[in-house]
C-alpha cells in the first residue's frame, strides 16, 4: 500500500510540474505563426500550456535586450534562443547542460562549449543573393556570372536599364533601417568575415577582433555594399520593414532579395510561383563559389526553470514525433538539423541551400563572434548612415575601420 502511495505521489508531482506550462522566447518572427500553431497542438496533447514569444526581425526589440528586461523583472522564459558564442557567454550562468539529451546524437550542429552541448539547433539556414530566375532570363542575365563584384555590377546595370519593361520597382530588395540591422550588420556583414574562406576559417574574424583591418578586403566589401544600396528601392532601403523588403521580391517587383531561405513561408503566402534560387555574394573582386549556411540559432533551457522536464520534452518531441517533424519542415519551411528527419522542405530557396550544401559549397556564419551590442549599436547605424547618404563610401570605410580598431582597446 505504501509503495502504491509513493508511485501515485510521484505521478502527481510530475503532473504538477508539467501542468505549470512553459514559455519559449525566440528570435525568428517569420516562424511565429507556425510555431504557435504547433505549440497549441502540443499543449493539448501533453496538457502543458505553452507560450511563444517572438522577438526581433524588425519588431523594434532584439531578443537579447528583451531577455535582459525579463531577467530584471524575474520573468525569464523556460526556453530561449541564442545565436552563437558571444551570446552564450552572456547567458552562460542560466544555460542548462543538454549533453545527455536524446537528440544530441542526431545532429552535428548543436551549440557546444568546452565539450558540452548547451544549444539545440533550430534549423539549418542559408543565404546568398536570392534571385528571380524568370526575370534574369528575360533580362538576358546568366546566374552563373553572379560570382563577384564585376558580375553583379554588370547584371544590375543590365536589369536596371530594362526595369520598366520587366515590371520592376528596383533591381534589389534590401533593407537598412536601424530596426533591420540584422540584415546589414549581421547577414551582410558576414560577407566581409567569411566570403571565399574555408568553412570555419576565423582568420578575418580574429584579425578584426584584434583591431587589425585588411584595407583591401574592406574596400572591396564597401564596393559591394554601395552597389546593393545603389540599386535598391530607397523607401524600402531606408525605412522598410521585413514585410516590405520580402514582399517586393515575392510580388515580382525586385529581381534580387538580400534574405535567406527562412523567407520560403513568405513566398508561399504570397503565392510566388516564379523560379528562384541563391547566387553567391559579390563582395570580392575575385570569384567565390558558395553561400553562407549554418544553424541560425539555438534553443537553450533555463537551468533555473521550474519546468525543465516539460522544456526538455518539448524539444525532444520536435525531433522524434511526426507532428514535430511536420512543423519543422512543412509548416516552418526549415531545413532540419537532425539526421533522423527524412522530410525535405518544399520551398525553392531551402532546396537551393540544400543543393549548395550538398556540393560542399558553403561558407561559415561568423558574425556571431562579435557581440550583439557591437553589431546592433555600433555597426548597424554605420550601414544606415551609408544607406541614407549621410556618409560617403570613404566615410563608411573609415567608420568601419575605427569600429574594429575600437575592439582592441
Amino acid at each position: 500500500m505504501k509503495k502504491l502511495f509513493l508511485i501515485l505521489a510521484a505521478l502527481l508531482v510530475s503532473a504538477a510540474v508539467f501542468a505549470q506550462g512553459i514559455t519559449l522566447s525566440q528570435n525568428k518572427p517569420e516562424i511565429d505563426a507556425a510555431l504557435k500553431a504547433y505549440a497549441a497542438a502540443w499543449s493539448k496533447t501533453n496538457n502543458v500550456p505553452v507560450t511563444i514569444k517572438s522577438v526581433g526581425g524588425g519588431t523594434g526589440m532584439d531578443l537579447d535586450s528583451q531577455l535582459k528586461a525579463d531577467l530584471a523583472a524575474g520573468d525569464m522564459p523556460d526556453i530561449f534562443a541564442i545565436n552563437g558564442l558571444e551570446n552564450y557567454k552572456e547567458w552562460a550562468d542560466l544555460v542548462l547542460d543538454l549533453s545527455g539529451e536524446r537528440w544530441v546524437k542526431n545532429t552535428s550542429v548543436a551549440f557546444k562549449y568546452e565539450g558540452k552541448v548547451y544549444g539545440y539547433p533550430v534549423a539549418v539556414e542559408g543565404w546568398g543573393m536570392a534571385y528571380n530566375a524568370d526575370i534574369l532570363k528575360k533580362a538576358g542575365v546568366d546566374p552563373k556570372t553572379l560570382v563577384n563584384y564585376a558580375g553583379y555590377k554588370a547584371a544590375f546595370a543590365k536589369i536596371d536599364a530594362q526595369k520598366a519593361a520587366l515590371g520592376l520597382k528596383s533591381v534589389v530588395s534590401m533593407a537598412a533601417s536601424l530596426d533591420m540591422g540584422w540584415v546589414t550588420a549581421h547577414h551582410n556583414f558576414n560577407s566581409l568575415l567569411s566570403n571565399g574562406l574555408p568553412y570555419g576559417d576565423l582568420s578575418v574574424v580574429n584579425a578584426l577582433l584584434a583591431g587589425k583591418v585588411d584595407a583591401k578586403r574592406l574596400s572591396e566589401y564597401a564596393d559591394w555594399v554601395e552597389l546593393i544600396f545603389k540599386y535598391a528601392d530607397k523607401a524600402v532601403l531606408t525605412t522598410g520593414n521585413y514585410d516590405a523588403q520580402v514582399g517586393a521580391f515575392a510580388s515580382g517587383q525586385a529581381a534580387f532579395l538580400h534574405q535567406g531561405n527562412w523567407t520560403d513561408p513568405n513566398m508561399a503566402q504570397a503565392k510566388a510561383t516564379f523560379l528562384m534560387a541563391f547566387a553567391p555574394h559579390g563582395s570580392m573582386a575575385r570569384a567565390t563559389d558558395g553561400i553562407f549556411a549554418a544553424a541560425p540559432s539555438f534553443y537553450c533551457v533555463n537551468k533555473n526553470s521550474k519546468n525543465v522536464p516539460a522544456a526538455k520534452k518539448f524539444l525532444n518531441d520536435l525531433v522524434f514525433t511526426d507532428a514535430g517533424n511536420r512543423y519543422m519542415v512543412m509548416d516552418a519551411g526549415s531545413i532540419p538539423a537532425f539526421s533522423n528527419i527524412k522530410l525535405n522542405p518544399t520551398g525553392q530557396l531551402s532546396k537551393s541551400v540544400q543543393a549548395w550544401a550538398a556540393a560542399g559549397k558553403i561558407y561559415s556564419w561568423n558574425q556571431y563572434y562579435f557581440s550583439e551590442d557591437f553589431r546592433n549599436k555600433t555597426l548597424a547605424p554605420i550601414y544606415n548612415q551609408f544607406a541614407t547618404g549621410a556618409v560617403t563610401k570613404a566615410q563608411f570605410i573609415d567608420l568601419m575601420t575605427k569600429a574594429f580598431q575600437g575592439l582592441a582597446k
